[in-house]
């Protein structure tokens, strides 16, 4: 209970102080104080995140912390994923750590018999995870919840090669203004947001931003999709640096496939 009731303040986590990259857009009135600068350069860096503040320990001294580097997964035959993606986002904003997604209720997961809905979506470049130490330009997280709090986050790679249309239908509202969510002009089937296949490698990890929060279940789809070096030069330019976390151990955690 305790653990569910803290993935669920880590969802709640609004803008504009923004807590968690894999947080839900929800308004807050907490002061900005309590929300500590955190980012990918200089004192904010991920090797300080632990010592921002209190809230933030896990990130230091967490035993399962995302993302990781994936090797000698076990073949465990997991049952195949269920999902129910539509014509869904609704709004895109530049919180200043990534661009994200937003989405209204209703496209859903369906994960060891219990059903997640899609919170929002967001990007990484370069990747957070890596596969048997290969980085990929672009990671995209699509971050779920169910009723009780728990989190799951699908992981889809993009490499370089043809133009992603659905990317380029985002892309096209790039918000550059921080912090200001921007409606989107034209509906992106979601489902083109996936493989074809969804393979996929499973293990327990964290938020792979502060305040870091374990106990999330990991889906790192095996086939990626692409994107052309035009689309990944405007989401870093954007960004003006990488803002992936670096890999973190395992700690005798085991990857599933």
């Amino acid at each position: 209970m305790k653990r569910s009731l803290f993935l669920a303040a880590a969802l709640l986590a609004g803008l504009p102080a923004y807590a968690a990259d894999h947080a839900v857009d929800h308004p807050t009135t907490a002061p900005a104080e309590a929300h500590p600068h955190w980012g990918y350069e200089g004192e904010g860096a991920p090797a300080h995140w632990g010592a921002l503040s209190t809230d933030f320990h896990l990130c230091e001294i967490g035993r399962n912390q995302s993302p990781i580097d994936i090797h000698d997964a076990l073949t465990a035959h997991p049952r195949p994923l269920k999902v129910k993606y539509s014509l869904a986002p609704n709004s895109i904003v530049n919180n200043g750590h990534t661009v994200q997604v937003n989405v209204p209720p209703g496209n859903t997961l369906t994960l060891d018999g219990e059903t997640f809905t899609l919170q929002q979506f967001h990007f990484h470049a370069p990747s957070e995870n890596t596969i048997k130490g290969q980085s990929f330009p672009m990671e995209m997280h699509l971050v779920h919840a169910d009723a009780s709090g728990e989190v799951a986050v699908v992981a889809v790679m993009f490499k370089s090669g043809a133009a992603n249309p659905a990317l380029t239908a985002l892309w096209q509202n790039l918000p550059k203004e921080v912090g200001k969510p921007v409606t989107l002009s034209q509906k992106v089937d979601l489902n083109a947001l996936l493989p074809a296949s969804l393979t996929h490698y499973r293990f327990s990890g964290s938020l792979t931003t502060p305040p870091c929060t374990e106990g999330v279940r990991w889906l790192v789809m095996k086939k990626p999709l692409t994107l052309s070096q035009a689309q990944l030069t405007q989401f870093t330019q954007l960004m003006h640096h990488a803002n992936n976390r670096p890999v973190q151990p395992l700690h005798g955690r085991v990857v599933v496939q």
